[in-house]
């Protein structure tokens, strides 16, 4: 995965999210130089040096910055007026970007984790900014993406009197962060402040501190430790477990493995850094591998090794594997469709996960490897025979091809209006070799995830588990902030996309050219079909027009619209061409269905 591991000093962890439910390794001392017989093993874990003039919210965000935090997301106000002052201050070792809406930043702040696997952070203001982070932090702990999001309270002495915003912010969050805290002054943020951190990583999610107004201000001179406090301290740097599973449990996979005859793999979020492994076990296997949503960079989509997509967005090969095999091993991966896993006792199955909880959560798995996806397979590998039976992958690749056959007539369908198929492909054909994708949810997430096909050194992050509208944009410029020299890219629906086009304006202001395809039929195309499905006349779905293009030109960015198939690939290629944000605007049939993938038909 370039680019992702290669990462210096200040970035303390990688691969923690990428995940998302990958891990990498810290940069700190115990990375150092292996021990010796004078030398131990051991090495110490420093906390930043504080003055006493620091205040609580200095050594908040000296805290992120240790942790290698390089951005933080938000909107200014006077709940936490002290905190943007303090990233002011450091604005040499951190970057504030400000947004239109708090949804945004903690979508960005998702977002940006995902994209690299490095702490995301963003701060919404007392009250109200604080209630609006919400659905960006759920994306966030629903896929396991590592952030740190810092609110406002009202002053101390006035909480619990209806005084003005006074909205009891840790209670607010009980449901989204697994660490969430008030902090009561600095001697306090030093200890919570890497705590908050180490959660974000270590248990792959959403740490929340909430600071008072005036506690914000108060410098550690001024502060008084409880007499149960000595000054203590928390470490601020980190190493991540990469360790396999316990050897009995590799053999015992190994074991089930090398019985199999028809095996299937389903490759999620947490095999993407063990491209290699996965490669390499495939092919000693002989077994297809269905990739989730979020696992779809874990095989570049030429590779004769994957069925593509699993899942209401997958392929009907993936959906066949898994009804025909008879052992199927699961890596990192938590794919939400249970109808699409084999059936309970047609096929033995393994699973690797650094979740416990997330082990035999949809399959009744057999053997259950509580460990990294990557380390695991490496230790796995050399017990593994050699399936000299081919006739299953095999199979799965003519499959495959009659697929992508059935595809390609679909996505070279001249008609008007436009077939989105169409668009989504010519956009995969014009993308850079190392584009970033983000998706938003919708019909467009179903064009996207089937029509895109990932090259080797392309990457693709959406909204998972939550599958909420609006953060393909958000998702696109945290990607750009996060890599400067790639080019970021978001497929969207009008209905996602209006949701949060303002910050369209915060791309210009920042510089930040990301590229836009959005994919226009005027209505919430996926609701609609799925109220079709069950019976219920349409209602609710349908969209007032809005003219993108002029809106985007209003932003200051450049524009471009498609109504016939001549004019698709002209209008991308410049958007993707143009140094400024840009936007394509493709007119695209609302009759075009987002069909289950045993219903696809050209």
């Amino acid at each position: 995965m370039p680019g992702i591991f290669d990462l210096d000093r200040r970035d303390v962890i990688s691969g923690a999210a990428t995940g998302l439910a990958l891990a990498g390794t810290a940069a700190s001392p115990a990375m150092d130089a292996p021990p010796t017989d004078t030398k131990p093993s051991v090495s110490s874990q420093p906390a930043p040096e504080l003055g006493d003039e620091e205040t609580t919210a200095d050594i908040l965000v000296e805290t992120l910055i240790a942790w290698g935090a390089t951005h933080a997301f938000g909107i200014v106000g006077d709940g936490i007026n002290s905190i943007v002052e303090a990233l002011r201050k450091r604005s040499d070792r951190i970057r504030y970007v400000g947004v239109r809406h708090e949804e945004a930043a903690a979508f960005m702040a998702s977002g940006f984790a995902k994209h690299t696997g490095r702490l995301g952070v963003c701060v919404g203001t007392t009250g109200p900014g604080a209630i609006h982070l919400l659905n960006g932090l759920y994306d966030a702990a629903f896929d396991g993406a590592p952030v740190v999001a810092f609110t406002g309270l009202t002053f101390h002495d006035l909480t619990g009197v209806r005084y003005q915003q006074s909205v009891d912010t840790v209670r607010l969050m009980q449901g989204v962060a697994l660490y969430n805290e008030a902090v009561s002054g600095p001697e306090h943020a030093v200890i919570v402040g890497n705590r908050a951190c180490r959660a974000a990583f270590g248990d792959r999610g959403v740490a929340h501190l909430a600071v008072s107004k005036d506690v914000q201000v108060v410098k550690r001179s001024a502060d008084r430790r409880s007499m149960r406090n000595p000054g203590a301290r928390t470490s601020s740097s980190w190493t991540v477990p990469l360790a396999p599973a316990p050897e009995d449990q590799i053999r015992a996979a190994a074991e089930v493995l090398n019985s199999g005859r028809r095996i299937a793999i389903l490759a999620g979020q947490g095999a993407l850094h063990a491209r290699e492994e996965v490669t390499q076990l495939a092919d000693v296997l002989g077994a297809p591998v269905a990739k989730s949503l979020l696992g779809k960079a874990v095989l570049a989509d030429e590779s004769p090794l994957t069925t593509g997509g699993i899942g209401d967005l997958g392929t009907a090969p993936s959906s066949w594997a898994m009804k025909n095999c008879d052992t199927v091993l699961i890596l990192g991966s938590t794919m939400p469709w249970e109808e699409y896993y084999p059936r309970p006792g047609q096929a033995r199955g393994i699973q690797i996960d650094l979740k416990a909880d997330r082990v035999g959560l949809r399959y009744p798995v057999e053997v259950g490897l509580v460990a990294d996806v990557k380390a695991s397979l490496r230790a796995m590998l050399p017990l593994l025979r050699r399936n000299g039976d081919r006739s299953f992958l095999i199979e799965a690749q003519q499959r495959m091809s009659d697929w992508n056959g059935m595809l390609k007539k679909i996505e070279t369908d001249r008609c008007a209006p436009l077939r989105p198929q169409m668009v989504v492909r010519a956009l995969s054909d014009l993308l850079a070799d190392d584009a970033i994708i983000s998706l938003d949810c919708g019909a467009n997430t179903h064009f996207a995830a089937r029509c895109l096909r990932l090259r080797e050194n392309q990457r693709l992050t959406g909204t998972g588990m939550l599958a909420s509208m609006a953060p393909g944009l958000p998702f696109a410029i945290a990607a750009q902030l996060a890599w400067p020299k790639r080019q970021p890219v978001a497929v969207v629906g009008d209905g996602g996309f209006a949701m949060l086009m303002a910050e369209l304006s915060t791309a210009v202001a920042q510089g930040l050219p990301v590229k836009i395809i959005l994919l226009k039929n005027n209505s919430l195309a996926e609701v609609m079909f799925e109220q079709r499905e069950i019976g219920n006349p349409e209602f609710g779905c349908g969209l007032a027009p809005i003219d993108f293009v002029s809106f985007a030109k209003a932003c200051g960015a450049d524009a471009f619209r498609c109504v016939t198939p001549d004019e698709i690939k002209p209008a991308i290629r410049a958007a993707l061409d143009s140094r400024k944000p840009a936007l394509v605007e493709a007119v695209v049939d609302a009759e075009e269905k987002p069909t289950k993938p045993e219903q696809l038909k050209a």
